[in-house]
């Protein structure tokens, strides 16, 4: 078995971080958002899924560092003022959800490959921000974030090949050509994906 890269079909639109950038505290609430649901998802995978013994410590280390990133952008946006909203359905997570096969196992290594997938384009574009920014204390905060995701995104496929070896890979590469197409069709908001 050997690591592969994992790479985005589709880059994402340089004129994208503009409204980002317009709109940045809605921006940093979606992104608060989008840190605690990562988090959650790791744990909800240990849950469910308690006999994948060989994955369960890399799942609750992700958790972990989701909610410290959870933690540092909850704390960003009280300096700002800014409130936490209540959660709303994303479109790109939920058109990628859509993808999911059913049965047990195609399930779970579709939630893994997906989760690489977000993980990989929430990388992408937390260092488009981080080049966009002018403040410095923002640049390097994003900057800490993408590697973070950059990491992540390839923990996630890294989990799903322990258990299942290179096969992953053609489903990896199919979901990867479906979020392209996603990306595509959807509107720009001021959030991460």
């Amino acid at each position: 078995m050997t690591r592969r890269s994992i790479d985005l079909v589709t880059a994402t639109d340089p004129d994208w971080v503009q409204v980002v950038l317009d709109n940045f505290d809605e921006f940093l609430a979606d992104h608060a958002n989008c840190e605690r649901k990562a988090s959650a998802l790791a744990m909800s995978l240990v849950v469910k899924y308690p006999d994948r013994e060989p994955i369960i410590p890399a799942l609750i280390e992700l958790a972990r560092e989701e909610l410290v990133h959870f933690q540092q952008v909850y704390d960003l946006m009280r300096r700002r003022g800014v409130s936490l909203v209540s959660d709303a359905p994303d479109p790109y997570v939920g058109e990628l959800q859509k993808l999911m096969r059913h049965g047990r196992e195609e399930r779970f290594i579709d939630r893994l490959l997906i989760s690489s997938v977000i993980e990989c384009r929430g990388a992408e574009r937390f260092g488009i921000i981080a080049q966009a920014l002018t403040d410095p204390e923002l640049k390097a905060f994003y900057h800490e974030l993408w590697a973070a995701e950059t990491k992540h995104g390839h923990q996630f496929a890294d989990m799903a090949r322990k258990l299942y070896g290179d096969e992953i890979y053609p489903r990896l590469t199919e979901l990867m050509q479906a979020e392209s197409e996603i990306v595509a069709r959807l509107p720009w908001r001021a959030s991460l994906h």
